[in-house]
């Protein structure tokens, strides 16, 4: 984790406060300014919706606002956390077939809708307090949006509250009429957002600015990793578990000669073994230069459409989705594929074709507004919770 950006000059700043992290994990000093406090809940399961919490908490920070992190996660009971955190890669890589069950479920009324707003009741006391005296409340999680949007309703959160969508499909649980505004990465899944009903914003993504402008060379990368400069490269993500096909994508890109696939197995140490004995194959466990290996590559694999999508998009790589995992990356899948921000092949053939379009130069395009900023919305959200009148857009 970078250390963060010091705050800006023209706040005025009062005195010195800690930035707490997620049960005290991870602690940045730094100074706060007139400009109000924010409290953060992102969860533990995945890096996705904490990669997101991060940056907006160090974006924040620079900008002198006072931030607390905390994980949903720690306001449930230890069975539902267990649940939440530990079921959830067995279930979709073991058990697609019911993790899409699960997925679809939740979309409607019935046992597990009302299983979810039992659990989202259970993290209303936590919730409501670490919200207190906060000038605005934000999260990266669905869950907690839930339990938000039902605090704000109770009159039990004052707080303006925010959800900010990891995802690019909108979801029954991203969405609840009680959350003030919901922030998305782009467009298409703030479009997609209004079939529940809320009005969504398209605020940009939130990943290190390192995705624009990496701090190493594009041959300096791969000449690191033993790749060949004019070899077309494709970077697989896979999450920070290593879920899904991704053998299968390994080989159906090998069946092109040209083609060197590097492999981000995160913390999933058995798949960068089997993938490691391969040729034309390098696979990576955990790594902290994403960005100077994105620059490195000329198109992204992935399977979930979560931080490593967002991070592409940023990056300006073009980005292919293939054989997607279960429930939301399918859900994802499909948003993308349909507003032209990624081509979702459903054969080896046609996967072959998507590699050969993006490394020749087709690919992304802009799928959120100039200069937008989601830390910078947050502020606009807290100068008016400060002055009453001044207009920062609605549900």
């Amino acid at each position: 984790m970078s250390s963060p950006t010091a705050p800006t000059h023209d706040s005025p700043v009062r005195r010195l406060v800690p930035l707490v992290v997620a049960g005290g994990r991870t602690r940045w000093p730094d100074t706060v300014s007139l400009t109000g406090r924010v409290v953060i809940i992102s969860a533990t399961v995945g890096q996705g919706h904490e990669g997101a919490a991060r940056e907006l908490a160090r974006r924040l920070v620079a900008r002198g606002v006072q931030v607390e992190v905390h994980d949903y996660l720690d306001a449930l009971p230890a069975a539902a956390r267990r649940v939440l955190r530990d079921l959830y890669q067995p279930t979709v890589q073991y058990a697609p077939a019911l993790f899409d069950t699960l997925f679809d479920g939740l979309e409607h009324d019935g046992v597990l809708r009302r299983t979810a707003e039992l659990v989202c009741r259970w993290a209303e006391t936590t919730v409501a307090r670490w919200a207190r005296d906060a000038d605005v409340v934000v999260t990266t999680y669905p869950l907690a949006g839930q339990t938000l949007g039902a605090l704000r309703e109770q009159g039990r959160v004052t707080a303006p509250a925010v959800t900010y969508l990891t995802d690019p499909a909108a979801h029954a649980t991203w969405c609840h009429p009680g959350v003030d505004h919901h922030l998305t990465v782009t467009e298409a899944t703030a479009r997609d957002a209004e079939r529940y009903g809320v009005r969504a914003r398209a605020s940009g993504p939130l990943c290190a600015r390192a995705f624009a402008a990496p701090d190493r060379s594009r041959s300096a990368v791969r000449a690191e990793l033993g790749l060949p400069d004019d070899a077309p490269v494709a970077l697989i993500s896979a999450g920070s578990l290593g879920m899904g096909s991704v053998p299968r994508t390994v080989r159906d890109l090998l069946a092109n000669p040209r083609v060197r696939v590097v492999v981000l197995c995160g913390r999933n140490t058995t798949l960068s073994r089997r993938l490691g004995r391969l040729e034309r194959v390098v696979a990576l466990g955990w790594r902290d230069d994403v960005s100077a290996l994105m620059g490195a590559a000329d198109v992204l694999i992935h399977n979930a459409g979560g931080l490593s999508l967002t991070e592409a998009l940023a990056a300006g790589l073009p980005a292919i989705t293939y054989r997607p995992i279960a429930g939301h990356g399918r859900a994802n899948a499909a948003i993308l594929d349909r507003a032209g921000i990624a081509p979702w092949p459903r054969t080896a053939p046609e996967l072959a074709t998507a590699v050969d379009e993006a490394t020749n130069g087709r690919g992304t395009g802009r799928f959120w507004p100039r200069g937008a900023d989601p830390a910078a919305l947050v502020q606009g959200i807290l100068a008016a919770r400060r002055t009453p009148g001044l207009a920062t857009g609605s549900r």
